[in-house]
Order: C-alpha cells, then structure tokens, then sequence
C-alpha cells in the first residue's frame, strides 16, 4: 500500500515565517516613525536651549556683585536646571566678537566701550510663552544691578508655532500609522488561522474546551509577536548606527532612554496586537457552522 504523505498539523502551529515577517516588517515602519517623534523631541529641546534671555548688567559692578546676581538667576524657578544655563559674557568678550564679524573697531570713534556686562540666561520650556517671557523680563529688570533684559520675541513666536503644527501633523500621521498597523497584523492572523479552521472544528467535535483550543494559539501568537517587536528593534537600531556614521552630528538627537522606551512599546504593540487579532479570528471559527467553514 503505497502511504500518503502529509506534514501534520499541529493545534496551534499555524504558518510562522509569513506571520513574522508581516508583523515585523509592520513594527519596522511603526518604530521608524517612532524614531522620528524622537529626533524631533530632542532636536525641540536643543532649539529651545539655545532660546535665552540676555540679562545685561550696570557698569561698574565688583565681581561679588556679579556672582551675587548670578547666584539669584539660578535660584530662579524659571531658569533651567540642566547643563549650563547661565553664560556670563563680559564686555571686552562681546567688543571682540563684534570687531571680528563687522571688521570695524567702534571704540576708536567713541573712544570707550559702551557695552554691558551680561548674563545669557536659559529658560525653562515651561515658560516659553510670549506672556510669561515678558513677566519674566519685566521682573528681572527690577533686580539691582540688571540694566537691561532682551529676548528675541521672532525666534520665540516661530519656535512655538513651528512645534505646535509638527506636533499636530505627527499626532494625526501616527494615529493613522497605528490603525495600518493593526489592520495589517491582524489580517495576517486571520489569514493563517483560516489553514487551521478544520482542525479547530475536530477540537470541539471531540469536547475540548474553547479555552483549551485557544490557549495553544495565544501562546503562538504572543511569541510571534515578540519574535516580530524584536526582529524590528535590532533593524532599526542598526539602521540608526548607520545613519549615525554617515550624517553628522546626528548621533546628537539619539536618547538611549527614549529608544529602550521605544523598544517596548513595539514589543507591547506586537504581541498585544497579535493576541488579540487570534482571539477574535478564533472565536469567529469556534461559532462558525460546518457549513460556513467551508
């Protein structure tokens, strides 16, 4: 008698190399667009580090008085804690830097230096609105020893308009994004339980419990989705050291925190996804009738 021979079918053990596949290639372009939210938060943070307040000083100040006013800015609770947030700039430094981009030494026709002292004071993303800029101008300018404060209003108005459509179009791009995503994972389930809708029928035909003919199926998918998240995260993490070598200075928009963050996410996101989508497909076929499975 001459045998038959078949691959035998598993519970559970629906197609893996195309489900993976699917699912990785779905989190790859799902965490490239991550990437980008978090270039773009730590590129926001570098621009709005550079917005600074120039607190300029009376002439004739000690240097006690100097560092005294110094100390005072720091305490301040709008000024910001991180890095160097206060820069003094004397004022034979700022007649130099001007003589050397204009060519012109203005203190030969003047016959002194007119310039001031100053602080460049980094302020904390919390209060860069117009409204609380100029509170803050307005109170510093009443401290003994400060002459004057300046800030430039253009770059501020431009910074927070700017942030706020980008923030608006990336919102709508990943909501989007998501709902691709999760279509396109979850078709891809759907596609490779329907292979195994026949043997999920003879599991019930025999008394077996809908947990216990779900369970296996979970478990596969969990795992396929974890195997996809990771699948994803080392390609996009090698994708990143690539582009890091070939554009400069770009290394300087990575946050490690962020990408391990992200990372999980991607993970929760394919398996979540995937547990779900065969959920739902084996629930459709436990209460399908013979005749609709075929």
């Amino acid at each position: 008698m001459q045998k038959t021979a078949g691959r035998k079918k598993n519970l559970g053990n629906f197609p893996s190399i195309g489900v993976i596949v699917s699912i990785s290639l779905a989190l790859f372009v799902t965490g490239l667009f991550g990437v980008l939210i978090m270039y773009s938060s730590q590129f926001e943070k570098l621009v709005r580090a550079n917005i600074k307040l120039q607190v300029y000083l009376r002439n004739g100040l000690s240097e006690t008085q100097q560092q005294q006013i110094q100390k005072r800015l720091e305490a301040l609770p709008y000024t910001l804690k991180d890095g160097t947030p206060i820069q003094f700039i004397s004022r034979d430094d700022a007649a130099k830097k001007f003589i050397a981009e204009t060519g012109e030494d203005f203190r030969q026709f003047l016959g002194e230096n007119p310039l001031h002292d100053a602080f460049l004071v980094s302020i904390d993303p919390a209060y860069h609105q117009e409204e609380k800029i100029k509170t803050i101008q307005s109170e510093l300018e009443k401290m003994n020893g400060i002459f004057q404060v300046y800030y430039n209003a253009g770059i501020l108005e431009d910074v927070n308009r700017n942030v706020t459509n980008i923030a608006l179009a990336l919102a709508g791009l990943m909501i989007v994004l998501l709902i691709t995503v999760i279509l396109l994972i979850n078709n891809t389930i759907r596609l490779a339980l329907f292979s195994q809708r026949f043997l999920i029928r003879s599991m019930q035909l025999v008394g077996a419990r809908y947990w216990f003919i779900q369970r296996p199926f979970l478990a596969r998918a969990l795992m396929y989705g974890a195997i996809g998240s990771i699948i994803a995260t080392v390609g996009i993490y090698g994708l990143i050291r690539y582009a890091n070598q070939k554009i400069a200075d770009l290394a300087q928009l990575f946050n490690q925190e962020q990408f391990i963050l992200l990372s999980g996410v991607l993970l929760l996101i394919g398996m979540m996804v995937s547990a779900a989508s065969t959920f739902y497909s084996m629930r459709k076929y436990l209460r399908m009738s013979l005749d609709e499975l075929y």
